[in-house]
């Protein structure tokens, strides 16, 4: 009946917004804060005693929709250790000109070795500066952790190393880098 009515009901909301203030954001002056679950740039994890987490299983590359991981697993040897699994990530790149930050590498991880920062300026003016490599993607070794290759310290097995993770002991330990350990789960 009264149908007549919402053409104008349409330009009432044209209008409204035409009045509206526009909110000016002054990037990179003032840089806002992100939502706490906010998916940027990538992390490959540690241990608390400075292993990595990664296993290499490739899993995070078979679930990248765009195909920007590339992960090359190898072996652990008793005198080289870099991981407490069979075998660590000896070469790993995520290409961010094809990377769409959709997080289904980071579901896919077993071990929790990939989460995702709030850290979002990832812009750059070369093709090859925004394929990132195992060193730009790891996280800083923090007091009390050991530079890998070196032997298990928090257990003699890898299992012992996943039970500490399983049970909540080894929580977010990399704060300092943006990592969002806990408000991922």
């Amino acid at each position: 009946m009264l149908d007549f009515l919402n053409p104008v009901k349409g330009f009432f909301v044209t209008l409204k917004q035409m009045v509206h203030k526009v909110d000016t954001v002054y990037y990179p002056e003032e840089m806002r804060p992100t939502a706490p679950r906010f998916h940027g740039r990538h992390q490959l994890n540690r241990w608390p005693d400075g292993l990595e987490k990664c296993i290499g299983c490739e899993l995070c590359a078979w679930a990248c929709p765009a195909d920007a991981i590339f992960v090359e697993g190898a072996d652990n040897t008793e005198d080289e250790r870099f991981s407490p699994g069979e075998r660590y990530g000896r070469v790993y790149q995520i290409n961010y000109l094809r990377c769409i930050l959709c997080g289904l590498c980071v579901e896919a991880c077993p071990t929790r070795a990939l989460t995702m920062t709030n850290e979002y300026e990832l812009a750059d003016d070369s093709r090859e500066s925004l394929i990132w490599t195992k060193e730009q993607l790891v996280a800083p070794l923090l007091p009390g952790m050991e530079a890998p290759p070196h032997p298990m310290r928090l257990g003699d097995t890898e299992v012992d190393y996943y039970d500490l993770g399983a049970s909540g002991v080894v929580g977010a330990e990399h704060d300092d880098a943006g990592d969002q350990d806990g408000a991922e789960r």
